[in-house]
């Protein structure tokens, strides 16, 4: 029996994929454990090619596998072309938890079962990539939730010192906030840091000047000098 574990990552740090097995009779039994974001396609390449030559099937046990997002659908991708390529039948199996919930969502049960190298992923199906999309747009949206979160001290730090300096509420000093990064086309966030570097550093630049200027007019009744 030989064994298909990557060296490199044998031992590897808690959510990172490791696939381990042993080939016998032409017969590989692999297993995977950790997540399939990204990177996991490289992994799964790498245990592919220490399979030997007269490797016939390729079993691929997926309950150790806890998370997955948009990566694994290359990790899928990949074991599929080695099948086609190779006339290998490869089958997986034992998905479970939040992976099985996003193959389901994206309409693959299939891909729960067992999938011979004839029988292609159903992974370019209409629903399949609507549902894929779907993620993708789901995930982007975290994605600007956190930054949005870890923008949010600067720009509270200009709030605050609009409304120091021009005797604004807050409410009115996020109108003036998101009025001046509309009309100027800039992140809000770049909007703040430009008005807290103002108070020991460096003017903002003219345009952000006269945007907020008249965001300032328009919300305050007052004209800034």
């Amino acid at each position: 029996m030989t064994s298909v574990t990557p060296p490199s990552l044998a031992g590897g740090m808690l959510g990172t994929l490791v696939i381990d097995g042993y080939a016998d009779q032409g017969r590989a039994q692999l297993a995977a454990h950790g997540e399939l974001v990204h990177g996991c396609a490289d992994v799964l390449d790498k245990a592919l090619a220490e399979l030997s030559a007269d490797a016939r099937r390729v079993e691929l046990d997926m309950s150790g596998v806890t998370f997955m997002d948009t990566a694994g659908l290359q990790f899928l991708e990949l074991l599929e072309d080695y099948g086609r390529r190779t006339g290998v039948a490869v089958a997986t199996a034992g998905w479970s938890g939040q992976p099985r919930r996003i193959l389901e969502l994206m309409g693959m049960e299939p891909v729960l079962g067992r999938i011979e190298a004839d029988e292609p992923l159903p992974v370019s199906s209409v629903v399949a990539l609507e549902r894929a999309e779907r993620l993708t747009v789901l995930q982007e949206e975290i994605e600007q939730l956190r930054h949005a979160i870890s923008s949010r001290p600067v720009i509270d730090q200009a709030r605050g010192i609009l409304m120091a300096v021009h005797a604004c509420t807050s409410g009115q000093a996020w109108h003036i906030l998101r009025e001046t990064s509309q009309h100027t086309n800039t992140k809000l966030r770049t909007v703040a840091e430009a008005i807290t570097s103002s108070v020991d550093g460096p003017a903002p630049p003219e345009e952000l000047r006269e945007a907020l200027r008249a965001a300032i007019a328009r919300h305050t009744d007052r004209v800034p000098s």
